[in-house]
């Protein structure tokens, strides 16, 4: 537009043409649409980023100066066409790519299931034809129990052992103690009243174990408030024995140093008297009492430690019991605890913690406190008839003395009969 009235002005302006304009606003919808659908396009699994096309700040179809052209329209629109064919390039790329990837993996599983199927099949035919622990120990005449390891255990409470604690009524305070010593020594225990003398013992006994479900028991019974015996069995079917208790020293008696955690798990040792050494009637006698003072592991009364060691020894035909304390000898620092462990390792010593006791088996039942007799002790001598003895001692002592005042009297009367008489007199 030129105005006439006034000077020439100093800038002139152009609009573009209606289709320019609608060719421009065309460019920029579909490079909106495009640019969303590319940004909407989920990625395929396991392949990589895709890189987000440039999108230009600036309009394409603005120039510096304000002005559009069709020239500028037309070259957004071939930009915008490249990048979707190239942004769809790579896609198959990729796609491409990750079937590679895929058909590699699958072809090396399928090579190392191959190779560990046959180094499986080689090891198995090697252990067939190894020998196992059992055969060396055959061969070499040792008892596979002593060698082979034992099984893996989960530390659960499976082997569920009760033992059953109980007295008869007339008790002293000594043998009073000593039961709870032990009931201090077993944490799998259960406790109940005292029994009566005069009702049947083992049907009493038995019963209780029942309602308590207890699978094995100690019995303390006492007569004449000096006599003590301690039967120790498995209920309900037996076996059971009969000990006569004697030298009872508890631990408050002893006072002695030994220290351990009250419900710890204790390691049984005995002699080996109770093995082949020994005849048949001890190795019963030791299955029993491993019934009784094992404790069995994760019960819930127990602790997870092995503290101590009950010791049971044969001497004199007797069984001697001691209870003692696993002190180990701590390292001052790392280069001691080395040396010592290249060495022997760390020295280890036992305290005596109490009780004390002694028992001499009496008989061997083959049932429930009742029952079969399967051992007896031809060496056993009743404390009724020592005491009997030791009361026949003390009177032949009596009568010999009474012997001797008479003869010692009837000698006097002889030597005065001998004197003449004086005729004087």
């Amino acid at each position: 537009l030129t105005l006439t009235n006034s000077p020439k002005p100093r800038f002139t302006t152009t609009m573009p043409p209606s289709n320019a304009k609608s060719k421009a606003s065309k460019a920029l919808s579909s490079k909106a649409l495009s640019s969303k659908a590319l940004s909407s396009k989920a990625p395929r699994k396991g392949a990589p980023a895709k890189k987000k096309a440039k999108v230009a700040k600036e309009d394409p179809t603005e120039e510096e100066d304000g002005r559009f052209s069709d020239r500028d329209v037309e070259e957004s629109e071939e930009e915008e066409e490249e990048e979707v064919l190239s942004s769809e390039d790579e896609d198959e790329d990729d796609i491409e790519a990750n079937a590679n990837t895929t058909n590699n993996t699958d072809d090396s599983e399928d090579s190392s299931s191959d190779s560990s199927s046959d180094s499986s099949s080689d090891s198995s035919s090697d252990s067939s034809d190894r020998p196992t622990e059992t055969d060396l120990a055959l061969q070499l005449g040792v008892d596979p129990d002593l060698i082979l390891p034992s099984p893996a255990s989960t530390g659960s409470y499976i082997n569920k052992q009760r033992c059953l604690t109980i007295s008869t009524r007339g008790v002293t305070s000594r043998h009073r103690h000593l039961l709870e010593d032990l009931r201090t020594l077993i944490p799998h225990m259960k406790k109940d009243s005292k029994l009566d003398e005069k009702q049947n013992i083992s049907k009493a006994v038995n019963e209780i174990a029942e309602v308590k479900s207890c699978n094995s028991a100690v019995f303390l019974e006492c007569r004449k408030r000096q006599d003590v015996y301690l039967w120790a069995g498995l209920t309900p079917n037996g076996p059971s024995v009969k000990f006569h208790l004697t030298n009872i020293h508890t631990m408050d008696e002893l006072k002695l140093t030994g220290n351990c955690l009250k419900g710890s798990r204790p390691l049984l040792s005995f002699d080996g008297s109770f093995g082949p050494e020994g005849g048949e009637h001890y190795k019963c006698i030791k299955e029993i009492l491993t019934e009784v003072f094992g404790t069995p592991r994760g019960h819930p009364k127990s602790k997870p430690f092995c503290d101590r060691v009950m010791s049971f020894y044969v001497a004199d035909g007797k069984i001697w019991v001691r209870n003692y304390q696993i002190i180990e000898q701590e390292a001052t620092n790392a280069k001691e605890a080395r040396q010592k462990k290249l060495e022997m390792g760390l020295d280890t010593s036992l305290v005596e913690i109490g009780p004390r006791f002694v028992l001499d088996p009496i008989r061997i039942f083959g049932g429930s406190f009742e029952g079969q007799t399967l051992y007896q002790n031809p060496a056993f001598v009743s404390p009724n008839t020592v005491r009997s003895n030791e009361q026949k001692g003390k009177g032949k002592a009596y009568q010999s003395r009474k012997m001797q005042d008479e003869r010692g009297k009837k000698r006097k009367g002889e030597v005065m009969g001998s004197v003449k008489e004086d005729p004087l007199k």
